[in-house]
């Protein structure tokens, strides 16, 4: 077992499920290992022996635990994942595989089908805001807080609205 951090996800009994849809959307994505429930516990937890108890797995290099827990607890937007696209495909691609409630889409965040937020974030914004000078990155602040999914082209002709300001990819 490596040391390190763990993120731990709490599903409502339904983690192999989640698990197999964020590796059908983070294509690098692998299971790293399994628990299962033994009898223990089984009068307390409700889960029989061989249920899973934890999956182990890696997105994009970060380390996840899914927990086959209960309905007990619930994700709230107050922790988001963060996605750093350098392209607009890339964030098409994610916002269009992750978002499944779109009440809930704001300032490049969405909510997926189990809960969880993310933020799909171009590269070069956070490029812009590091680079830019005060008026580019107040232009830059106030177009996207008026999208959903982030525009890249639109947050460069913000950022770039007095003509000779454009980042280099």
């Amino acid at each position: 077992m490596k040391q390190g951090i763990d993120i731990n996800l709490w599903f409502n009994n339904n983690a192999e499920e989640a698990v197999d849809f964020y590796l059908s959307v983070f294509r690098d994505g692998k299971i790293t290992g399994t628990e299962y429930y033994t009898e223990a516990g089984e009068e307390i937890t409700g889960h029989k022996k061989g249920d899973i108890v934890t999956i182990e797995f890696e997105l994009l290099g970060t380390s996840f635990v899914a927990v086959n827990g209960g309905p007990e607890f619930t994700f709230s937007p107050a922790v988001s994942f963060s996605v750093k696209c350098k392209t607009q495909e890339e964030i098409d691609y994610y916002w269009n595989k992750l978002s499944a409630v779109p009440d809930a889409e704001q300032c490049g965040w969405l909510q997926d089908k189990y809960g969880l937020s993310w933020q799909i974030v171009p590269v070069i914004l956070i490029e812009m805001m590091e680079r830019g000078n005060q008026e580019q990155r107040k232009r830059i602040t106030e177009k996207y807080l008026g999208m959903k999914k982030f525009i890249i082209k639109d947050l460069e002709e913000a950022f770039d609205s007095d003509g000779n300001n454009r980042i280099q990819k």
